[in-house]
């Protein structure tokens, strides 16, 4: 087929259904081209050592359940290493799911604040009910936790403004979402040493969600955009303005650490 019948066809195909237009725009390939042209930023974000972030990296990370949407160990180990380095630690976070992330941080940090959709607009959204009882499920009795329902699009955060000296940012993923969320939690910041962290920013420790990068881009002022990183080993993105080495890793290369965990199942048992 010619690209010009493509093209037709393609254009066809749209004018039929325009909600396929949104996956066009979203192609992982077209957010990358347009990183690469606004950022020079072909490989992404370089790479800084989840151990220089976190330098006595012996975490118990609990709870953990291994679930879809969830967080690796090594990313709730490196939020629960960030906030065990903070004194009196103030924690805020888009997107509770199960309340993982926000149970294992709040083990350590004086206060935690959990933002998620209100379960009533996940249910009409079509989610299933068990889905949506799930949420806050290792959180919910923390007294330590804040829950707070709302959509980040439209919440309010005037409130929150330079109060928080950790913040983890897991909610939609999609850019928009990412670009909103990143601009607001900007403002929350606490002082020059307060942390961003952003999950999802890879599918693994590899490869690059370029939706999400863009978005992250976007929504950082752009003085502070020397600032990001990705952590190695981790899913994650970070802003932190400590002084730290970074670079892009080599595909393949040989490890040059490697972590141990030793596994206990808890609770629940039938």
């Amino acid at each position: 087929m010619s690209k010009i019948k493509k093209l037709i066809k393609a254009l066809s195909l749209i004018i039929k259904q325009p909600s396929l237009l949104n996956k066009i725009i979203d192609d992982s390939e077209v957010n990358k081209q347009e990183v690469i042209e606004k950022y020079k930023l072909p490989q992404g974000l370089k790479t800084v050592d989840i151990q220089d972030l976190v330098p006595e990296l012996n975490q118990v990370v609990s709870p953990y359940c291994s679930v879809d949407g969830g967080s690796t160990p090594l990313d709730l180990a490196l939020l629960k290493g960030l906030a065990q380095g903070i004194a009196h630690c103030n924690y805020f976070e888009i997107g509770t799911w199960m309340g993982e992330s926000v149970a294992n941080v709040a083990s350590v940090a004086k206060q935690c604040t959990t933002l998620n959709l209100p379960d009533e607009e996940l249910l009409n959204m079509g989610e299933d009910k068990n889905y949506v009882s799930l949420h806050r499920f290792f959180s919910k009795d923390l007294k330590n936790v804040t829950h707070l329902q709302a959509n980040s699009q439209a919440f309010d955060f005037t409130s929150f403004h330079q109060q928080f000296d950790l913040i983890f940012v897991d909610g939609d993923h999609h850019y928009e979402s990412v670009k909103n969320d990143t601009a607001n939690v900007f403002k929350l910041l606490k002082d020059e040493n307060s942390i961003i962290v952003w999950h999802d920013y890879g599918n693994n420790p590899s490869n690059v969600r370029w939706d999400v990068l863009k978005g992250i881009l976007d929504g950082t002022p752009e003085s502070k955009r020397k600032n990001l990183y990705r952590v190695s080993n981790t899913l994650c993105a970070i802003y932190t303005t400590k002084n730290l080495l970074s670079e892009y890793p080599i595909p393949y290369a040989t490890p040059e650490k490697y972590f141990s965990f030793t596994v206990k199942k808890e609770g629940f048992n039938k």
